[in-house]
């Protein structure tokens, strides 16, 4: 008869070799589900959408009461996120970090509930531009609502993870040289500190576009995925693309600071299909199909061989037609699919699926549009098309738009039927001081398309939630003392 020690260290031993045979761990493809759109569809329905698609991981940037309902029992790892604005409260009282953990994460976690993962404790602070504004709040209140999870008895599954712009850190040329800006050294080694000790990865966002966008000097092809003649020799290593380039970066740059196996997690990264030169649906598939080809080989990158991210979020599910376009007019046009969940392009997720598939039971309003009237004298209609596309998103008909080129006839009908749609195709809002008239026949001129609005017949009960959101933020600003409200 086998003596004990010799079955369990047989079994032992049988786990240690199937350890090894066993393939490595897949990276995980997510997109990020950002809601700020003039034509918002149910949360129900974008969940639906991901579930066909087989999406098992989605990135949120606040914690949308309807949102987190429509995900409870789908199967869906969910980020949820803490917006800048509210760094401050949570990381001077305790009990607001306690109270925004109750309300955002304890009430939806659970059986049946939706499967949080992730805290975002606020998104890119340390960007330059923000020249140091949320710097020191980052900390105190990543502490704050870690002990607020410790108290909810959460910490060991919900991790708080911060996710970075890529200009956190920064190379004199090469990668190996990577370095985090001089004045983040300090607080970014308490990050990575504190990530390390609690097992979070670090999260930072990346964007090649945004390279070739602010730069004229940027090779194209160094871009994409596809092969370059622009490559980037590093000693021994060659790179024949701006993701690699970037990671490795960052890769360097958590090595000298002696975390250099930290897992990574890609938070936001894509390329916008409108809005700009460059921006256009072939250059957007062939990066996001290149992307994940990329990631899904595991070869890694040169500093990681055969080790990718941990897990990489696609910037984004839908368009968002009422985001600021302050950084450019692409900023609305970065949706894998269009504001009603309709695939912009072909796209393998390598989830088994050989392409996206359509959002379900839309609810769309009647087949109309507003278009300008051909009889009327169209001399004094500057100013309505301002006050239209200040409201309504017309920036598809800024250079380098799909729309930039329909005359000047249909640049004033697609001002005016964005604003149509918008106000929910109220007879009204076609007026224009009877420059406008309603039509039902699609003015769609090739690639430039009219939109019809969509329906959300749980507007009222949307409207209700974010007035309970709205009371929410009222009572974390006065646990913190405060009585002003930054907009």
């Amino acid at each position: 008869m086998l003596e004990p020690r010799f079955f369990y260290g047989a079994l032992y031993l049988f786990v240690i070799c199937w350890s090894l045979e066993a393939p490595m761990a897949e990276s995980g493809i997510g997109v990020n589900w950002g809601t700020i759109s003039s034509h918002r569809l149910r949360p129900t329905t974008v969940v639906d959408l991901l579930r066909e698609n087989k999406i098992q991981k989605v990135k949120l940037f606040e914690a949308e009461p309807d949102v987190m309902r429509a995900l409870m029992g789908s199967g869906i790892q969910v980020m949820v996120g803490i917006p800048n604005e509210m760094l401050s409260v949570l990381s001077s009282s305790p009990s607001a970090a306690d109270l925004w953990v109750r309300q955002n994460v304890s009430s939806y976690i659970g059986k049946g509930g939706a499967d949080i993962r992730y805290v975002a404790v606020g998104n890119e602070p340390f960007l330059s531009t923000y020249n140091g504004q949320f710097q020191n709040l980052v900390m105190p209140a990543v502490l704050n609502v870690q002990q607020s999870l410790v108290k909810a008895n959460l910490a060991g599954y919900v991790k708080i993870v911060v996710p970075c712009n890529a200009d956190a850190y920064e190379s004199a040329s090469l990668p190996s040289q990577g370095a985090f800006r001089p004045e983040l050294t300090q607080i970014i080694t308490q990050l990575v500190q504190f990530l390390n000790s609690n097992g979070s990865p670090f999260v930072v966002n990346i964007y090649p576009f945004l390279s070739l966008y602010d730069n004229g000097d940027f090779p194209q092809d160094y871009a994409f995925f596809e092969g370059t003649t622009h490559s980037v020799t590093d000693g021994s290593n060659v790179y024949t693309n701006a993701f690699d380039g970037n990671y490795d970066t960052l890769v360097a740059a958590l090595s000298k600071l002696g975390y250099g196996q930290m897992p990574i997690v890609i938070g936001e990264i894509g390329w916008p299909s409108d809005g700009a030169i460059g921006a256009n649906i072939t250059a957007a598939r062939v990066f996001n199909q290149g992307l994940i080809r990329h990631i899904m080989s595991n070869k890694g990158t040169p500093l990681r061989p055969n080790s990718p991210p941990v897990d990489v979020y696609i910037f984004s599910l839908l368009d968002e037609g009422a985001k600021s376009t302050l950084p450019g007019n692409f900023e609305r046009h970065w949706g894998i699919f269009s504001f009603d969940g309709q695939a912009k392009y072909l796209l393998n997720l390598g989830f088994g699926n050989k392409q996206l598939k359509n959002a379900k039971n839309v609810q769309y309003l009647p087949s109309r549009w507003c278009v300008a009237d051909p009889l009327s004298d169209l001399t004094n209609v500057v100013n309505h098309m301002k006050l239209a596309c200040s409201v309504a998103d017309c920036t598809t008909l800024n250079y380098g738009g799909s729309c930039n080129e329909i005359g000047a006839k249909g640049n004033i009908s697609y001002a005016f039927n964005s604003y149509y749609q918008l106000q929910m195709q109220d007879s009204r809002s076609c007026d224009f001081d009877g420059l406008g008239m309603v039509t039902f026949l699609d003015p769609s001129i090739g690639d430039c398309h009219f939109l019809v609005g969509v329906t959300d017949k749980d507007s009222d009960s949307s409207a209700s939630e974010t007035a309970k959101h709205c009371w929410f933020l009222l009572l974390l600003l006065f646990l913190h003392g405060t009585f002003w409200l930054s907009i």
